[in-house]
């Protein structure tokens, strides 16, 4: 009776890691009969089987869950690429933003910084022992300097476009300032009109007069 159970044990053991017993061949069928009986006769063999099929489970689920650490840490791993790939992406467009910017800059000058290029001032007269320094501070429209005999020159107004300096020189003189005159300036210093007045004369709009 028990060499029958271990018999029936054997069957079922191998039957479970093949294909059914129904379709087996009649040759295969009589070759695992054969091996059951084998087993049947010596336990020992049985449970070497037993304990060999349990650690290759084991081995198998053990390197399962490895495999599926590792695709979890790939996942991971590829999650954190494509997000660099995005702050990489977003960084090139700012950085590129910011180079159109400055080129930009570079060719358009800020028009409210008179300190760079050619601008126009209206000189309304020379004055000695007359210190009106203090209102030049933090007024850009109201300047002067020392002129060469010590006197103060003052003027009034800036301008980029030499016609609209001379359209303001013209209202200086219509409110009683004879003396009103355009003076150019350069990166900050006078310079002479002539150095500064070329292709001023041929851009001069219809009906601007001296």
């Amino acid at each position: 009776m028990k060499k029958q159970l271990i018999l029936l044990f054997c069957l079922a053991l191998i039957f479970a890691s093949t294909e059914s017993y129904s379709q087996l061949s009649k040759k295969e069928k009589k070759e695992w009969k054969k091996k059951a009986k084998e087993y049947a006769r010596n336990p020992a063999n049985l449970k070497q089987l037993e304990e060999d099929k349990q650690a290759a489970d084991a081995q198998v689920s053990s390197l399962t869950q490895r495999v599926n650490q590792l695709q979890s840490t790939m996942s991971s791993k590829d999650s954190r690429i494509a997000d660099l790939e995005n702050q990489l992406a977003q960084a090139q467009n700012q950085l590129s933003a910011a180079r159109a910017e400055l080129e930009q800059m570079s060719k358009n000058p800020n028009p409210m910084d008179f300190s760079k290029g050619i601008v126009f001032k209206v000189q309304i007269g020379a004055f000695r022992n007359k210190d009106l320094s203090k209102y030049f501070q933090n007024n850009p429209n109201f300047g002067g300097e020392l002129s060469e005999d010590g006197g103060q020159r003052l003027t009034i107004g800036i301008f980029r476009d030499y016609w609209e300096a001379d359209t303001f020189k013209k209202y200086m003189r219509e409110m009683g300032v004879k003396d009103a005159w355009i003076v150019p300036y350069r990166d900050g210093n006078r310079v002479e009109i002539k150095d500064v007045l070329e292709g001023v004369v041929s851009s001069r709009p219809e009906g601007a007069g001296s």
